[in-house]
């Protein structure tokens, strides 16, 4: 391939799904296999994997399904229902516990691992919706509610219980936990127009830092190595740095288009941001406050739902039916 021809791959937007077979020798994500979700009709949302168990979990929301994909056969294997809105789904290895989100139920469901029998349901949770996991606590935090009912909840993930809600003014969208230091919560609060930091210990907002350059701003990552919070806007499309010692503005980039889902590769020092435009936008992080664009890498129109499972090396892309196309799971393999 040429030098023009490989930066016009790199940099064009392809009108439909990447063809396996017409991929440059090098890139940062390379496709290696679709896994057709037949009969998942409608928007899809939240992922989460299995790394030992090598299973795959996809939410269909507008299905009223959870997808069970076999990674190492490639195929869908089972469909979960019971659920009205299935919005954001956790698996937890210790517990052998799938959790999902039920958004229209108010609750959050918990599903055993093997069977994948409900074992309970966490009510008083209205608009349940991004659910993050302390190993460690084993404890549940569950983004929930609108308006004055907006927080995030704490449940206990061995029995159901809710122990606890940390209140906000607006529904939460994606949030990141830090793992040392002062253990903060950043949650991203778009129709409240910023970042609330919460205290973990103390189970209450600390500060709210204002995100003026962009809205609709759902997805985010954190690099809590560098102190870097990475947040992805649909109005206009961009990514978002943020030092999360002081909350200010880094620097901004253009970003892929109607993006759900944004995540950090420390291993590559890389950014990945999905698009419902039909890219994954792909960063080179040079240093905590420089980066570039490195690839727009085609999936299809609408696969704005992704995951990065970095012990297994992979990046999915959820892609919902459209037209004659059914829904389909886009397997990366991550590229040095």
């Amino acid at each position: 391939m040429s030098s023009i021809a490989w930066r016009v791959w790199l940099v064009g937007i392809a009108a439909g799904p990447a063809s396996i077979g017409q991929q440059p020798a090098s890139v940062p994500l390379r496709l290696i296999q679709k896994i057709p979700l037949p009969g998942v009709e409608g928007r899809m949302d939240h992922m989460s994997v299995d790394v030992k168990g090598q299973r795959l979990f996809a939410s269909g929301l507008a299905n009223g399904t959870v997808e069970v994909i076999d990674l190492a056969a490639g195929k869908q294997v089972r469909s979960i229902s019971g659920v009205k809105e299935p919005e954001g789904v956790l698996f937890a290895p210790d517990l052998n516990i799938l959790f999902v989100a039920d958004g229209e139920g108010n609750a959050v469901h918990a599903f055993d691992g093997t069977s994948f029998k409900p074992l309970r349901v966490t009510p008083g949770l209205p608009h349940s919706d991004n659910l993050r996991y302390d190993a460690v606590a084993q404890r549940l935090y569950v983004g929930f509610g609108d308006g004055a009912d907006a927080g995030v909840g704490i449940v206990e993930a061995a029995d159901g219980a809710l122990i606890g809600v940390i209140n906000l003014d607006s529904h939460p969208e994606a949030f990141s936990f830090e793992k040392k230091g002062g253990r903060r919560i950043f949650v991203n609060v778009p129709i409240g127009g910023g970042v609330a930091v919460i205290d973990s210990g103390k189970r209450r907002v600390m500060m709210k830092w204002p995100i003026q350059e962009v809205k609709n701003f759902y997805p985010m990552a954190f690099d809590e190595a560098n102190q870097r919070l990475f947040i992805g806007s649909r109005r206009p499309a961009k990514l978002v740095v943020l030092d999360t010692s002081s909350g200010r503005t880094m620097t901004t980039l253009e970003g892929a288009s109607d993006t759900d889902d944004l995540f950090y590769d420390p291993a590559h020092k890389r950014v990945y941001m999905s698009g419902g435009d039909g890219t994954v936008r792909v960063f080179a992080q040079r240093d905590p406050d420089h980066y570039d664009v490195l690839a727009k890498v085609p999936t299809a129109p609408g696969a704005r739902i992704s995951l990065l499972a970095a012990e297994l090396n992979r990046y999915y892309v959820a892609v919902p039916r459209r037209g004659s196309h059914s829904a389909e799971i886009m397997v990366f393999e991550v590229e040095p």
